[in-house]
């Protein structure tokens, strides 16, 4: 017998469906029910791919006693956190607040009356282990607190909301210009230290600290880190390292040791754009790798097979976990992707697994519970007997070989998984939903990857995908941030119209002759402005002004994640479209935006990276006026706070015209006046 979650177009709501627990979705009614009945919601916050989410579903939640006590004492309310990031982020913040930490599955209590929390955690088991308490004694205790303990539910809650409120609301600042190059300086030297390498710990790709470190390594600052060389670092040990599928194309999550070797095997497509871009824009520094140039060409393979509907969009992610046969009741994590050593010699000859011992870390033992993660010990060109390997390989884990592939069709759900004949091994889950955010930032990589690379295909990809948002994501006139096999749901957030904004102008980067890109960007920052816009505080909410009323607090969202912040991307944008449109009304806002996070800046540069990438791009912004031919010779070169016009109208005797923020320079006369001009420009401090 199924729950309310059956009916869901989530994939993660749809795998608690069978929970005895009797979830809702979020929701008025479920919202009234718990105030009708005075029972506490209790909250539980995922998503599709997360291991642990998983094993709690498993367990605790499909455990009869804690389902019986559960539904008699709570109203159970399940949320996807990509459907409703807004939610999660108020409700992290309060976890984070209570524990010292976060993580998913995010679980949390909230009193029925006021959605105010009380109590949050993660995971808890349906017994007590590994320092947790059992599931079912923090249900009943919680109970008891909520019935008996009136006088300090409210205080601790009026803490709660207090402090949620105090961060939603932050001091504005303003600073002289020479203030604002030490400011970014800050940010940059903070960012750097970040990604530098380290000795311990889980490994993140942290894309936000990346693109800023980078983007930083053309100044003059003075550090002890070499920016430029940490930057680097960074590339190879995402190209070489374990995270990278080394057969298969694409990046993993995250790898849970420093060494970048064995990754937590989830791929998410937000992942992938991110690193597509660095790397591309990584090469364009100079630092033509050729493992880079590989792992953005396997990544852009595995999202044209693997990841791309019919339609032209790209799916979400692709589960951790995978069946290792059709009976098996469980999923394990990463049986697609590692390889027994006894694997490995029935499959390859005796030359090739020599050669791939000596270029990857392969032993008889494994560096994974007895198997092996392909990772490269030596960056470089790859021979032609270890492609042959790698090549054998992927033909063993799909069950064809690479050049005949075109399309892998995805595994829905488990059932799918486990009853498809596949030619090779069990694939894992792909979450097939439409994510504009998500969409947005793979675009943006495949953008700049086109420039970089000079590939057309990468470029013919982000534009279907592009295309398919524009054409598909309004309802009655309204963006929509989710498309679930055809059908638009849930008005988008500040990160969907961010992010496809920067999207549709990278579009127009890449091909300057293409106008409908800044057309169509204009257009949605027109709704963004109108409906996320903070008049009062400056700076764009997560939600828009008519689909807030289920928020306890309205926030902007200022902090890097495993994405880009939301506003940290606008305010760049908006500098971009005043550079494209001669429109000041973006600067006027842009500088708002700036004022309205300053303090922030001040305070905690390691949380906002993105917001100091706005920064560079306000005072550093330079617009190129050029022939096509001159432009199309400058987009693959590293100029990061640069955009391009193409026009025929140049003075006579010049090849094109540099203009620094609201003033533009003498006309260039050659290439080599240009090229110094604009390098010039993109360094004002």
């Amino acid at each position: 017998m199924t729950n309310r979650l059956a009916e869901a177009k989530s994939l993660y709501l749809r795998k608690h469906a069978e929970n005895p627990i009797d979830w809702w979705p979020w929701c008025d009614e479920a919202l009234a029910t718990a105030r009708a009945q005075n029972k506490p919601i209790f909250l539980s916050i995922g998503y599709s791919s997360c291991h642990w989410c998983t094993v709690m579903e498993g367990e605790a939640f499909s455990d009869i006693a804690i389902a019986d006590y559960m539904n008699t004492n709570y109203l159970p309310i399940k949320v996807d956190r990509e459907e409703r990031p807004d939610l999660d982020s108020i409700y992290m913040q309060a976890l984070q607040m209570m524990s010292g930490q976060g993580g998913w599955p995010l679980n949390i209590f909230l009193s029925p009356e006021d959605l105010v929390p009380f109590y949050a955690g993660t995971y808890f088991p349906v017994d007590p282990r590994y320092g947790r308490p059992g599931f079912l004694q923090v249900l009943q205790a919680l109970r008891r607190y909520y019935d008996t303990e009136k006088a300090d539910l409210q205080q601790r809650k009026a803490l709660i909301i207090e402090s949620l409120l105090t961060s939603a609301v932050l001091e504005d600042g303003t600073t002289t210009e020479l203030e604002d190059h030490e400011l970014l300086r800050q940010g940059w030297e903070t960012s750097t230290r970040v990604i530098t390498p380290s000795q311990s710990g889980n490994s993140f790709p942290m894309i936000p600290y990346t693109e800023l470190a980078l983007r930083g390594s053309r100044f003059n600052f003075e550090y002890r880190y070499d920016g430029k060389q940490v930057c680097t670092q960074r590339g190879l040990d995402l190209a070489l390292g374990g995270i990278y599928d080394h057969l298969g194309g694409g990046f993993h999550r995250y790898t849970v040791d420093p060494t970048w070797t064995v990754p937590h095997f989830e791929k998410m497509l937000y992942d992938n754009g991110q690193i597509v871009e660095y790397l591309a824009s990584l090469w364009s520094t100079g630092v033509q790798e050729p493992a880079f140039e590989r792992a953005v060409a396997g990544t852009v393979l595995w999202l044209k097979r693997e990841m791309t509907a019919p339609e032209g969009y790209f799916y979400a992610a692709q589960d951790a976990d995978s069946f290792t046969e059709s009976t098996a009741v469980e999923p394990e994590e990463g049986t697609f992707y590692v390889w027994s050593y006894s694997e490995l010699q029935q499959l390859l000859t005796p030359e090739e697994l020599t050669e791939l011992q000596q270029q990857f870390t392969v032993t008889p033992n494994g560096n994974f519970e007895g198997r092996n993660v392909l990772q490269r010990r030596h960056s470089g060109q790859l021979s032609a007997t270890l492609e042959t390997a790698l090549s054998k390989l992927f033909t063993a884990r799909y069950g064809v070989n690479s050049e005949s592939l075109e399309t892998f069709p995805p595994a829905r759900n488990n059932q799918e998984a486990k009853t498809t004949n596949w030619p090779g091994r069990i694939p894992s889950v792909t979450d097939t939903k439409m994510i504009v955010a998500w969409n947005s930032l793979m675009i943006s990589g495949l953008a700049r990857a086109a420039g970089v690379f000079q590939q057309p295909l990468y470029l013919e990809l982000a534009a279907r995908a592009a295309n398919f948002i524009w054409e598909n994501q309004f309802v009655d006139g309204r963006f929509q941030r989710l498309n679930y096999q055809g059908e638009a749901t849930v008005l988008a957030q500040s990160e969907d119209y961010a992010l496809f904004i920067k999207a549709l102008l990278d579009l127009q980067a890449s091909n300057p002759e293409q106008k409908q890109w800044l057309e169509k960007a204009i257009a949605i920052q027109d709704e963004f402005n109108e409906f996320l816009w903070s008049v009062e505080l400056g700076g764009y909410y997560n939600t828009s002004s008519d689909s807030s009323q289920d928020l306890i607090v309205r926030e902007r969202s200022y902090a890097d994640n495993a994405t880009p912040s939301a506003n940290g991307i606008a305010i760049a944008n908006l500098v971009r479209l005043a550079l494209l449109t001669d429109n000041l009304d973006y600067l006027d806002l842009a500088e708002l935006g700036l004022k309205a996070f300053r303090s922030v800046m001040h305070r905690a540069p390691q949380a906002c990276p993105s917001l100091f990438t706005a920064l560079d791009w306000y005072r550093n912004s330079t617009l190129i006026r050029s022939t096509t031919e001159q432009i199309n010779a400058l987009i693959p070169k590293h100029l990061p706070a640069a955009v391009f016009a193409i026009t025929s109208d140049l003075p006579e005797g010049s090849v094109g015209l540099v203009c620094q923020g609201l003033k533009c320079l003498a006309p260039a006369e050659n290439v080599e006046h240009l090229l110094q001009q604009v390098q010039k420009s993109q360094n004002r401090g």
